[in-house]
């Protein structure tokens, strides 16, 4: 058995290990089904909770995936802009790092009442994508700032144009950097759509965090975790898509930047 499947099968005797351990528990300590469901429950709540669950899970894919897409064209024109000019690197960064250290919520009204009160789902995907932006923009910058200075002395060598620099090296060798960001900003794209479904006004975005907070509100704990499932699952597929791209994109340019 190689080590990667080994792995695999270690994380998957861990989550049954956790959950049997966690059936157990509830049902010999008796706790309340509405403070801390069983899995049993949990696992009736997403079949019973299907009609409502996955077209709000859908929705809330969707606005993460836009944002996701936003977050990539954005952070990857800036960090191109700060890898050919260094004044822009100068001023883009410190904006990059304000933008990843405000939290989303704070910004959340503002965004809103600058969109619209009845464009909850662009303010949705624009706040998601806020959340996302500076993991791309990082990841992108690094890569285009990485490339074989050997290289980078052969194209100087045959003064080559920056268009050709870029086209031809450093883009090329930036792409295993840039699946790596978008790995950690689909996560982050997931989670942000999520806070601005909660704060933008949940009803009107039709998404998991208003299934989430209606189940809250009705005390049924049960449909609550299947709607974390849900979210958990989102973010383990686009995970795992997004590896076997890094993957592929490693082998294809890891050893041979120039075609």
């Amino acid at each position: 058995m190689s080590r990667a499947w080994a792995e695999r099968l270690a994380g998957a005797v861990s989550v049954v290990v956790l959950l049997a351990v966690w059936e157990i528990a509830c049902r010999v300590l008796s706790v309340p089904v509405y403070l801390l469901p069983p899995p049993s429950a949990v696992g009736a709540a997403l079949v019973e909770a299907a009609p409502r669950l996955v077209p709000s899970a859908g929705q809330t894919f969707l606005q993460a995936m836009q944002a996701l897409l936003l977050a990539a064209v954005v952070g990857g024109a800036a960090a191109v802009a700060a890898s050919l000019h260094p004044a822009a690197r100068g001023a883009l960064r410190p904006l990059a790092t304000l933008l990843q250290v405000t939290p989303v919520v704070a910004v959340a009204p503002l965004v809103i009442l600058w969109v619209g009160l009845d464009r909850a789902q662009l303010s949705v995907v624009i706040l998601a994508a806020a959340v996302a932006l500076f993991p791309l923009f990082s990841a992108t910058l690094t890569g285009l700032t990485s490339a074989d200075p050997d290289l980078e002395k052969l194209f100087d060598l045959h003064r080559a144009s920056r268009r050709d620099r870029l086209l031809r090296l450093r883009l090329p060798s930036s792409l295993p950097f840039v699946v790596e960001g978008l790995r950690i900003g689909a996560g982050l794209a997931i989670v942000g759509a999520v806070v601005a479904e909660f704060v933008a006004g949940t009803g009107a975005t039709q998404g998991l965090a208003w299934r989430i907070l209606e189940a809250g509100n009705r005390l049924r704990t049960a449909e609550m975790i299947a709607g974390l499932a849900w979210l958990a699952a989102m973010g383990l597929g686009l995970n795992l898509i997004l590896g076997l791209i890094e993957t592929a994109v490693r082998r294809r340019f890891g050893t041979s930047l120039i075609a």
